[in-house]
C-alpha cells in the first residue's frame, strides 16, 4: 500500500481555522453523543504524532459511561466538575513510565535503547513527560479535525485519578480532555496572544 506524503500542498483556510485560528476551548457541551467510532478516529490520528526515538509514551483512557464519568468527576477541581459532568466523552491522557519496554518493537534498528532508558530513570522520566505532552497537543488537534470541540484541563487530583482508574500503577494521568459538541455559552471571551515581535526571533 502506498502512502501519500505532503509535497507542499497545505490545508485550505477553512481547515486551518478549524484547527487553529477559530478553534476554542469548550466549557460546556451539548447532549449530542460522541460515538466510539469517533473516539477511535481521534486516536487513529493522534497516534501518528512525532516522538523522540518513536517512544510513544502517551496512553489514553476514554471515559464514556455515566458511571465512569461520575467516578472521574469526583477527582476534578471544583471549577471543572460541571464541565466534565456535561461532556459526552472524556479522555484521560496519561504517561506510561514503562514506555521503553516497547522500544524493541517501535525502534527495531536500535533495540538496545530500551536498556539505556532502564538504567537512567531521570532521562526516562524527562523523555516520557515531554513526548507525552507533545502527543497531547496532537490529540487535541485530532479532536478538532473531526469537527468536535475539546476542553483540556489540568485542574484535577492526579493521584486520585491514578488510584481510581490505574490502580496497578501502570499509567500516570497528566491531562483531562472533555470531548463533544459545544453547548450553551461554551466560550469565554477570546484572550489575546503575544505579537510576533514579542515571541519570535530570526537568525
Amino acid at each position: 500500500m502506498s502512502h501519500a506524503i505532503s509535497t507542499g500542498r497545505g490545508l485550505d483556510e477553512a481547515a486551518r481555522a478549524l484547527l487553529y485560528t477559530e478553534a476554542r476551548t469548550a466549557n460546556s457541551f451539548a447532549p449530542t453523543p460522541v460515538s466510539d467510532d469517533e473516539l477511535a478516529q481521534i486516536w487513529e490520528l493522534a497516534r501518528w504524532a512525532p516522538t523522540a526515538a518513536n517512544t510513544q509514551p502517551l496512553r489514553v483512557l476514554f471515559v464514556r459511561t455515566d458511571e465512569g464519568r461520575a467516578r472521574l468527576v469526583e477527582h476534578m477541581n471544583e471549577g471543572n466538575k460541571a464541565k466534565t459532568a456535561s461532556a459526552p466523552a472524556v479522555a484521560v491522557l496519561a504517561v506510561d513510565p514503562r514506555f521503553h519496554d516497547h522500544i524493541p518493537a517501535l525502534l527495531p534498528f536500535r533495540p538496545e535503547l530500551r536498556d539505556v532508558f532502564e538504567a537512567n530513570e531521570p532521562m526516562r522520566k524527562q523523555t516520557g513527560d515531554f513526548n507525552a505532552a507533545l502527543q497531547a497537543g496532537y490529540f487535541i488537534l485530532a479532536v478538532r479535525s473531526l469537527g468536535l470541540v475539546a476542553g483540556p484541563m489540568a485542574g484535577f487530583d492526579a493521584e486520585g485519578i491514578d488510584k481510581e482508574f490505574f490502580p496497578d500503577g501502570q499509567w500516570h494521568s497528566t491531562l483531562v480532555v472533555n470531548i463533544g459538541h459545544p453547548g450553551e455559552n461554551p466560550w469565554f471571551d477570546r484572550l489575546p496572544r503575544l505579537d510576533p515581535e514579542e515571541s519570535v526571533s530570526w537568525a
